[in-house]
């Protein structure tokens, strides 16, 4: 059997590591995403808006994956200076003009970024996928041990010792009450060393998340495989995803997707029927940019996902 690790180093390998899921094969094969075919173009809507809004010249997109967004970004505003950050090569077919900077991954950021001026970064579900520390209560109150949960890579848990302080410092202010909680120190640090990078701009996470108020009795550590929920084993066969404590992340503002749209103007508009025989491609063409509306702002779905935005300076 093989020893258990820390979550967080665990959950590490089995993303980042030598033969670790973000390192082969296609991780968006496993999963869908507001980066999927017939989304990506309406979410590139979003971003080119808010890019256009504070003025700015460039997008920084943050765990690009294969690079959708940005292409997306790039035929709707070919403008714009773009750059991805992500763990795996480049890959072929993109535009000459996109950037492509290799990451370390996790919440490590490549040094050769360089300071961003004049740019949008947008982070999409970057942080859920920032290994962090599992920790479970030993009793049912605030004031009972925090101690750091281990892991095989079967998944087989134990208990370890107690969390270092400074992690037990943010349970107790960001995580108060349930029995499991996941330390989110490690996103915070990783969003200010971010942050840190941009001389002039919007920040932007976008990602699965919760606030204080409704913070997850147990946790939200999950698996993903084939398009499928499945246990979160860290062997590196399944993508590992955790929900962003959003508002422990300094910001200006946190908003659900479906409000930020609106305000954008991103709204399921009404068709005109008579389209559909008098220009039947720009009929179909409406109609599913339409339903990607509509999906991008469901509130049972990717409606609900947070956007968090910090201006720097």
């Amino acid at each position: 059997m093989s020893s258990a690790l820390p979550w967080r180093s665990a959950w590490h390998e089995a993303l980042y590591g030598t033969a670790g899921f973000y390192r082969t094969g296609r991780p968006h094969a496993h999963f869908s995403t507001a980066t999927s075919p017939g989304l990506v173009e309406v979410l590139a809507e979003a971003v080119v808006a808010l890019a256009r809004n504070e003025g700015l010249t460039g997008v920084v997109d943050v765990a690009a994956g294969g690079g959708e967004l940005a292409t997306a970004v790039c035929a709707l505003a070919p403008d714009l200076d773009l750059t991805c950050v992500e763990v795996r090569p480049r890959p072929a077919g993109l535009p000459g003009q996109l950037r492509w900077v290799r990451s370390p991954g996790g919440a490590a950021l490549p040094d050769d970024l360089g300071v961003l001026r004049d740019v949008l970064v947008i982070a999409h579900e970057w942080l859920d996928n920032v290994p962090c520390a599992v920790a479970e209560r030993t009793r049912g109150s605030r004031h009972g041990a925090l101690r750091e949960v281990f892991v095989t890579t079967a998944g087989i848990e134990s208990p370890g010792p107690e969390v270092e302080p400074v992690d037990r410092v943010w349970a107790e202010r960001w995580w108060p009450v349930g029995s499991r909680v996941e330390v989110g120190r490690a996103r915070d640090e990783a969003w200010a060393d971010l942050l840190s990078r941009v001389g002039r701009g919007l920040v932007v996470a976008v990602d699965y998340g919760h606030t204080t108020a409704a913070r997850p009795e147990t946790g939200t550590l999950t698996g993903y495989r084939g398009g499928d929920v499945v246990a979160p084993v860290p062997d590196g066969s399944c993508d590992l995803t955790a929900h962003v404590a959003v508002d422990s992340l300094r910001h200006d503002r946190i908003v659900r997707q479906r409000d930020l749209f609106a305000e954008l103007g991103l709204t399921g508009t009404a068709l005109e029927p008579r389209l559909a025989h008098e220009a039947p491609a720009a009929y179909l063409q409406a109609l599913a940019r339409r339903s990607a509306v509509t999906a991008l702002r469901d509130p049972a779905g990717l409606g609900a996902f947070w956007w968090v935005l910090a201006r720097r300076p």
